[in-house]
């Protein structure tokens, strides 16, 4: 099973965009607000060298996570294998 954790702020329109597609979808995630967590926020700057949001981390068991910047609904839908 995939664990989907979401990097963003409450100001972002594709964050809200990104989280509405995952409770549409019944996506469980975990999300974290950046303008709160300062060291969340240095964690993903470090991990993917990207200062924007949302940030979506998809990791599965035995595998790397891998990410995806900004809300791509069709890349997301391939990673998740969702329609």
């Amino acid at each position: 099973m995939k664990k989907v954790k979401i990097y963003s702020t409450p100001t972002c329109m594709y964050c809200k965009m990104a989280k509405d597609f995952f409770d549409d979808k019944g996506v469980e995630y975990t999300d974290v607000d950046l303008s709160v967590d300062v060291a969340a926020r240095d964690e993903v700057v470090k991990k993917t060298n990207q200062m924007s949001v949302p940030v979506i981390e998809i990791r599965e068991e035995g595998k790397d996570p891998e990410y995806v910047i900004g809300f791509d609904q069709a890349l997301l839908s391939e990673k998740l294998g969702i329609k």
